[in-house]
Order: C-alpha cells, then sequence, then structure tokens
C-alpha cells in the first residue's frame, strides 16, 4: 500500500475513534521509565493538529519538572527548527495554520516526541508527507544523539510501511496500548 493511501485510510480512523480512546497516566510513564532522563534536559514537541496525540499535558510535565521545551518553526524550503517555549509565552500561527513559538532560541532537543500518522513494527514511520521530520532527524544526527518518540494511537499500526532512502526510523513508537521497541 502506499503511503498516499495508508495516509487516507488513518485519517479515517484516527478522525473517528479520536474522542473514544483515553490516554491515560501509563503514557507518560511509560516514557518517564523508558529513558534516562538524567542527561536529558531539552525535550522538543510538537503542538497537535488533525487528531493527532495531545503531547502537550506530556510537555508540561516535563516543564513542571524543570526541563526545557521545544517546539518546532517550519522555515523554508520544508526545513524546520525547534525554538525554546516557555508554558506562558504566546504562540504565533505559521503559514500551514500550526501553532508555533517565537523565534527565540534555537535548540537541538535531547529527546524529541514526534508525531505520526502511521507506524510499523519496524519502528518506521509515515507523517504527513512533508518530510520535515526526515530532514529535521538528519540534521539533528550530526549534532547529538536525540532519542526519537513517535506517539500515536495504536490503531495507527500497519502491517509494513514501504522505507525509502531519506525515511528514518525512530527509537521508539508509544501507544495507549504498547511500546515498539
Amino acid at each position: 500500500m502506499s503511503k498516499n493511501n495508508i495516509r487516507e485510510q488513518i485519517f479515517k480512523i484516527r478522525k473517528k475513534k479520536y474522542f473514544e480512546i483515553k490516554i491515560g497516566k501509563n503514557f507518560l510513564n511509560n516514557i518517564l521509565h523508558k529513558i534516562d532522563f538524567s542527561k536529558k534536559k531539552i525535550i522538543g514537541g510538537y503542538f497537535p493538529i488533525n487528531f493527532e496525540i495531545d503531547c502537550l499535558q506530556i510537555l508540561n510535565k516535563f516543564y513542571s519538572k524543570g526541563y526545557s521545551i521545544s517546539l518546532p518553526i517550519i522555515r523554508k524550503n520544508q526545513q524546520m527548527d525547534f525554538y525554546i517555549w516557555e508554558k506562558y509565552t504566546p504562540l504565533t500561527v505559521s503559514s500551514l495554520g500550526i501553532p508555533q513559538p517565537k523565534k527565540l532560541k534555537k535548540v537541538y532537543p535531547d529527546v524529541l516526541l514526534v508525531p505520526i500518522v502511521a507506524f510499523d513494527k519496524y519502528r518506521n514511520r509515515v507523517g504527513y508527507g512533508g518530510g520535515f521530520y526526515d530532514r529535521y532527524l538528519e540534521k539533528i544526527s550530526k549534532k547529538k544523539n536525540c532519542i526519537t518518540i513517535g506517539l500515536a494511537f495504536s490503531h495507527q499500526k500497519v502491517n509494513k510501511i514501504k522505507i525509502e532512502n531519506f525515511d528514518k526510523k525512530l527509537d521508539l513508537i508509544l501507544t495507549e496500548k504498547l511500546i515498539q521497541k
């Protein structure tokens, strides 16, 4: 199945099931127990759109524990960078309609929470098709070791994703039901 067909299928299912699924405290605890955060100080996240898992609660928990939080800003040529965002700092809206921080301090996250449209048991992901995260993961891998954690609902898992040379595998995928390592 092509990535576009996977996207189309998953978008319909995700929209239908979004309000039926409850994300509990176990979801956050799975993240906290699977990674040694003692040396990880900058957490990158995303502002949820299109019925994605809402990672803002997770980011809020990290923020309350003293971690720095960063969100992406989309730039020209389908590039993105992460900038520090503090909980009470107003966001601006990008040309894609996604809330983003003002460009204050560019950072490279130690841990990056990644939105997913679909994933497979090999930790491959399908995104929205713009390649933003694949390009960013390639860029950050040259700067530092960043742990990548995909966030999805269990119904977004597919049998196999046909990967291309530029696709980047994630370190871990968490859903409300499973941890894909």
